[in-house]
């Protein structure tokens, strides 16, 4: 079996022959009971697949998921023009590159469909006059996949840094790139008409005033038991697909396949996205354990993001003293960052798992 590890391209995965775990099914659902989402995961735990599935969806590349799932759901394919934007090889921590790259992605998008925007305008403007146009000439609605959207502010979240504003004043980057996001996310209420699909991803969600603002308010799916195994590897999917790699491992590593099956489910279950507290494996861990035929801290060793150092350095807290207590729901609604709450985001960065009603950290991973 080839282990799609690193790889987050859909058509990469699907022609080249690596494991997938299909989850088209439940891509099915989300592009037909709803319009604009949001979905909050842990960092290498497939959002990107997921954004690059929808992608080749809405292009109607039919050829690409024959066999899985949703070939025998879609009756009539049709193709929708889209937009992805993709913050997660950029450095925000530069004042000037969340502006430019934006102004970047519409300046293309503009040359690709003949439209001249109006300079004037701000970006989010801009792109909304090319939706709109896109509209008219075509007949077709646009689609819009914003993956990590939250990584210009997680940069430089509690960093201090500063750059100017329009108007030559000194600013903190953290407050000048959120008034850029909340600017183009308007787009998205004004062009309301024009748009057949929005998805944004990211690992936490910052509070809708300072970010969401003037934004119609996404379907936060980060906790809907529907979609709760979305992203991630749920047990059954475990079995259905490395039933025999598995069997292979506890061969190789000495031990009966049912003690094989406890030590992975010890090691990488557990995360959970819902109150049904439905188990799910760490997919990153996963891939790497079965490839390499052992059992180690996979996810964990692949980096600590700086920005919960910085929250966590900031805040004073101690990471031991969050968990086996109790919490109420709403407390892990939202990050803001006007408020001493590091909850909601270590938990939303994968560092904590949640168990009963009213959430009791019980691991840290």
């Amino acid at each position: 079996m080839k282990y799609p590890i690193g790889i987050q391209d859909f058509k990469t995965i699907i022609e080249n022959g690596y494991a997938y775990v299909d989850k088209t099914a439940l891509v099915y659902r989300l592009v037909t009971e709803g319009q604009v989402y949001f979905l909050s995961r842990p960092r290498r735990f497939g959002k990107s697949l997921l954004v690059s599935t929808l992608e080749y969806y809405f292009r109607g590349e039919k050829a690409l998921f024959d066999g899985l799932a949703i070939s025998n759901l879609v009756k009539d394919w049709d193709t929708y023009p889209v937009f992805h934007i993709d913050f997660n090889s950029n450095d925000f921590t530069r004042g000037n590159t969340l502006k430019d790259l934006l102004d970047a992605y519409v300046e293309k998008w503009e040359k690709e469909y003949g439209f001249t925007g109006d300079t004037r305008f701000g970006v989010g403007e801009r792109f909304a006059q090319l939706l709109a146009h896109i509209h008219q000439h075509t007949g077709k609605r646009s689609v819009v996949l914003i993956d990590e959207y939250d990584k210009p502010l997680l940069d430089v979240l509690d960093t201090g840094y500063k750059t100017k504003d329009s108007n030559g004043d000194e600013i903190l980057i953290e407050e000048y790139n959120r008034n850029i996001l909340k600017g183009f996310y308007s787009t998205f209420k004004a062009a309301d008409a024009d748009l057949q699909f929005v998805l944004l991803t990211g690992v936490t969600k910052f509070s809708q005033v300072s970010v969401f603002s003037g934004f119609n308010q996404p379907a936060d799916i980060s906790m809907n038991s529907n979609y709760e195994a979305l992203c991630g590897i749920t047990e059954e999917e475990m079995e259905l697909m490395f039933h025999e790699q598995i069997d292979e491992m506890a061969n190789e590593q000495g031990i009966s396949p049912k003690e094989m099956r406890l030590v992975l489910k010890r090691h990488y279950d557990g995360y959970h996205f819902s109150r049904r507290m439905k188990d799910i494996y760490n997919p990153f861990s996963v891939l790497n354990a079965l490839n390499k035929g052992e059992i180690s801290d996979f996810w964990f060793a692949s980096g600590t993001p700086t920005y919960l150092i910085r929250l966590l350095n900031h805040t004073k807290e101690n990471l031991n003293e969050l968990t086996g207590k109790y919490y109420d729901a709403s407390d892990f609604v939202d990050y803001r960052a006007d408020v001493e709450r590091p909850l909601p985001m270590i938990y939303q960065s994968g560092y904590l798992t949640p168990v009963r009603d009213k959430i009791l950290f019980i691991k840290s991973w």
